[in-house]
């Protein structure tokens, strides 16, 4: 595995700017840290940081992309910036929270567990994972495992995370956040599965016609 410098960098920024954000949101470091359950989506987050690191993930434009699918990105990005602040500062505030401490460790377990779904297709895949959507030299399809049962497990970890984090601060904000984020990895799924068709042609359409996009046996 030869990892991006470009897509390492992004990648450790991006984390270091998140929990920022959250302890910023939540009034520093001390009363962050005084919670058992935020501690532990901190470690976490930067195992998952670290891990991510080492893949073979690019942000390669490869040798076709559809480059009219980059909003997406900048989509996400304004909503992970948001996610990172406001569930830890409406916490604090005490403003549309769940109740319950047991919230926090649902949230952890989420967290973790999407997580971990979202980072291993980046493996699995290697070379042919990019943040673009996009057509890698030598692709081919994957078909087996996670991908023998859902098309975008990594997605699927993506939204699993991202709910796990609104839970870990007892977040209704962070909840509609997640929700929100649904559309755009719609878009982007859209995406990715027409260049993919275009790409493998009927081999991708049987692929597609005995998979889910998301949750099996649901969408």
């Amino acid at each position: 595995m030869t990892p991006s410098p470009k897509l390492v960098f992004i990648t450790i920024t991006g984390t270091v700017v998140y929990l920022g954000l959250a302890v910023l949101g939540w009034g520093g470091f001390a009363a962050f840290f005084s919670h058992p359950a935020l501690t532990v989506v901190a470690i976490a987050t930067l195992v998952m940081s670290v891990v991510a690191s080492f893949s073979s993930g690019n942000l390669s434009s490869g040798e076709r992309e559809d480059r009219d699918n980059r909003w997406v990105i900048a989509a996400l990005a304004v909503i992970g910036l948001l996610e990172a602040y406001l569930p830890a500062y409406t916490d604090r505030k005490g403003f549309w929270t769940l109740d319950g401490d047991s919230v926090r460790w649902i949230g952890v377990v989420l967290f973790i567990f999407g997580g971990a779904l979202r980072i291993l297709p980046v493996f699995i895949l290697g070379h042919r994972f990019s943040g673009l959507v996009a057509i890698q030299p030598g692709h081919t399809l994957v078909t087996t495992g996670t991908y023998g049962v859902i098309r975008h497990p990594s997605y699927l970890g993506l939204l699993v995370n991202a709910l796990g984090w609104a839970f870990a601060f007892r977040s209704g904000v962070g909840v509609l956040l997640t929700v929100l984020t649904i559309p755009p990895l719609i878009a982007r799924i859209n995406s990715e599965e027409a260049l993919l068709h275009a790409q493998f042609g009927a081999e991708y359409d049987a692929y597609r016609a005995r998979t889910s996009r998301l949750i099996p046996g649901v969408y």
